[in-house]
């Protein structure tokens, strides 16, 4: 069986107000480091992954590498982890989108799977990125535990791969800063164990 630590990064610039920040290369806030600080003890505690994949963008990979610090575990770059690409929309705040492009913004709240991001990409991109990363984790580590740090967009992804749900569920699904979820994979099964644990965040 393999278990996947999933977590999401900690806090950056662009979180609120929301902006779209997709392939934009962040730093962590001081509250980032903090959580992932946090996160890193909780992993730590509980488990012992063999293996730390994170997305190619610095916020993943600070977040990435304390982790692997508090495990003393290595962390690699899986780039199917990478954020969605939000294309020209990229930068730019929730209210400037829907004042520049009123209808697409409208869809996109309301029927994401039919969203192409102007000079972006689409769910369905994000969606064969998340399934060919399980795929590879699953080649890898038959019988590991596994941490991945990815963003709220790609931690959706894969969460609605494995529980079989339509890329219509996509805002139905929460991915906080460094935010826990637990997957397990055995043969072709897959199951959610929990999912946006932030219980851990709450300590000093």
């Amino acid at each position: 069986m393999t278990l996947i630590v999933l977590t999401r990064h900690g806090e950056v610039p662009g979180i609120a107000p929301a902006t779209f920040r997709g392939r934009a290369d962040l730093r962590l806030t001081e509250r980032g480091r903090a959580q992932a600080a946090a996160t890193a003890r909780r992993i730590a505690e509980c488990w012992r992954p063999a293996n730390i994949y994170t997305s190619p963008l610095r916020r993943c990979v600070d977040t990435a590498r304390v982790i692997g610090a508090a495990c003393g575990v290595s962390v690699s770059v899986l780039e199917q982890l990478n954020d969605i690409d939000y294309g020209a929309w990229q930068g730019l705040s929730c209210d400037e989108v829907r004042e520049r492009e009123p209808e697409a913004y409208r869809r996109w709240l309301s029927s994401p799977q039919t969203v192409r991001f102007p000079q972006g990409e689409s769910l369905q991109d994000l969606a064969t990125r998340a399934a060919d990363a399980l795929r590879y984790l699953i080649g890898h580590h038959s019988d590991d535990t596994v941490v991945l740090v990815g963003h709220d967009s790609s931690n959706r992804a894969l969460l609605l791969h494995v529980l079989d749900l339509p890329l219509s569920g996509y805002w139905r699904i929460a991915q906080d800063p460094c935010a826990i979820s637990q997957v397990r994979v055995d043969g072709e099964r897959g199951v959610v164990a929990s999912m946006n644990e932030t219980n851990h965040l709450a300590s000093p």
